[in-house]
């Protein structure tokens, strides 16, 4: 078990444990309530990267909860604070959304479809055979290329939606390349998390919906680890994998009530 009371940080997933589509789920108010009540360190580390920490807040504020701009990290910052790193200056063809393309423009990297040293692809819905030609004919000239993150679904209000990394799928089959992922499991961007919270790994918790990017950063990382039942895992699909989590919740009020 977990003394929740004594752990200083909390980085927890978004879809599957705070809402589902545009539906906050049950229990979560009053965690969020309790996170701020005990000034415990906490951020929301979403592998979608579609989205601005500004519009996550401002869709957390539609659905009645308060949490400031400051407590999101995303898959898109992850990746762009990558290739900042690893290649200032650099140029890309994006295939995806607001969140991907503002993070890339912040951190200083420019577009370019011609001969970009990077195809970044990230969760898009303007994604189409004719984006897929261009990347896949950037890569095949030499683009390197990077995925915001390897999930393949992402669950909706009503099933599941495909994620980055079947969109990015065909990319890699078509130029026998294989793309380099900057978001969970990858222990960068949970190192990052551990640093924007101040928190040791032995001091914080990481909770998610997915044995296979949320349960694995946070073990790998030597966090604590809360697998919740509010999205895609269950406990049969949990005996499938080789490792397991701390603990299994139904979702994230049960912390409140475990504490």
């Amino acid at each position: 078990m977990i003394d929740f009371n004594k752990k200083k940080g909390f980085i927890c997933d978004m879809d599957g444990v705070i809402y589902h589509g545009n539906k906050v789920l049950p229990g979560v108010v009053e965690f969020i309530d309790w996170l701020h009540r005990e000034n415990k360190q906490f951020l929301f580390l979403t592998n979608n990267s579609g989205y601005t920490p500004r519009e996550l807040q401002q869709k957390l504020a539609r659905m009645g909860l308060d949490v400031s701009e400051d407590h999101f990290y995303t898959s898109a910052l992850a990746t762009a604070a990558f290739l900042k790193e690893q290649s200032p200056g650099c140029s890309v063809y994006a295939i995806g959304e607001a969140g991907l393309l503002n993070a890339l423009y912040d951190a200083g990297i420019t577009m370019n479809d011609v001969n970009p040293d990077y195809v970044v692809v990230g969760e898009s819905k303007g994604y189409s055979l004719d984006t897929l030609t261009k990347a896949t004919n950037l890569v095949l000239k030499g683009a390197k290329l990077i995925g915001a993150n390897s999930d393949l679904t992402g669950p909706i209000e009503n099933g599941i939606a495909p994620a980055c990394g079947s969109l990015i799928a065909p990319i890699e089959l078509a130029t026998g390349k294989k793309a380099y992922f900057c978001g969970k499991p990858n222990p960068l961007m949970m190192r990052t998390g551990l640093n924007i919270l101040g928190c040791h790994s032995g001091e914080a918790v990481m909770v998610g919906d997915r044995m296979d990017t949320d349960i694995i950063s946070g073990m790998e990382s030597g966090m604590s680890t809360v697998l919740v039942l509010s999205g895609v895992s269950t406990r049969e699909t949990v005996e499938t994998f080789a490792y397991c989590p701390t603990v299994i919740l139904d979702g994230v009020g049960s912390i409140v009530q475990e504490r």
